[in-house]
């Protein structure tokens, strides 16, 4: 395992619209996410769980409350390129390629671009022969693949995925998904998931929390599964039980 943990002690996320009752996102929500751990996150829209995100990567800022990652904040592994951020739009620039979309993230540090990396790095996640493809010449999923790829090019300390897959279809889906657990196994990365898919989270983490609004935990759910998690367990009795039991608890 390699990574930082992540602790999160009673924090508060308010917006103040200029009119309109105060919309408070996050309440007093309590969190530790172990070193290597893979943690999936899953709620009903609006329940704040991208917020919580946003707030660990450093995107928004709390009202109240703590975020350490390791000892530090998170503008400190921000500043210091250790943070990994991977979202449902791949965000490639069009105009470079694979590799000049994953040499980037070393040019924005002030760092000699690792080219032994880069190729590594397109190796792990499938992509070689598409090297000089751009972003208009590949499919969706390989546009996240090429994303998620690039989220790993200065080896962050932690990696922040928010529904990487929502927009592809359910079959690319689940297909990413197991590319996902097996990139994540060479790496074993502290990880956070934001995702709608109970099946997802299921699959790919080591714990998943259940939120509720406005912005709480409701349940934490150890996944019982062992890795590496093949195809086969999406068909096993006990990965459709545990699903059905966290999908009622999503129901109004």
């Amino acid at each position: 395992m390699s990574g930082t943990g992540i602790d999160i002690h009673d924090l508060v996320k308010r917006y103040v619209p200029r009119r309109g009752v105060i919309v408070e996102a996050i309440r007093h929500l309590d969190l530790n996410v172990a070193p290597g751990e893979f943690l999936a996150i899953v709620g009903p829209s609006g329940c704040g769980k991208s917020t919580l995100l946003h707030l660990v990567a450093g995107l928004e800022q709390p009202t109240s409350g703590s975020i350490r990652i390791g000892a530090a904040v998170p503008q400190e592994l921000i500043d210091r390129h250790r943070l990994g951020i991977a979202f449902q739009d791949s965000a490639l620039l069009p105009w470079l390629s694979v590799e000049g979309n994953l040499a980037l993230p070393f040019k924005l540090a002030g760092l000699a671009v690792n080219r032994g990396r880069v190729s590594g790095l397109i190796e792990l996640v499938g992509l070689q022969g598409f090297e000089r493809a751009r972003p208009s010449q590949l499919s969706g999923g390989m546009r996240q693949r090429a994303a998620i790829a690039r989220s790993l090019c200065l080896d962050p300390d932690v990696l922040l995925l928010d529904e990487p897959f929502g927009a592809l279809d359910a079959v690319t889906r689940r297909r990413l998904n197991i590319e996902l657990e097996r990139i994540w196994r060479g790496r074993a990365i502290t990880t956070l998931l934001v995702t709608h898919s109970v099946e997802e989270a299921l699959f790919l983490s080591d714990r998943t929390i259940v939120m509720e609004k406005p912005g709480a935990i409701a349940h934490v759910v150890e996944v019982p599964f062992p890795r590496p998690r093949a195809p086969e367990l999406l068909r096993r009795v006990e990965f459709h039980r545990l699903t059905d039991q966290i999908t009622l608890w999503l129901q109004p």
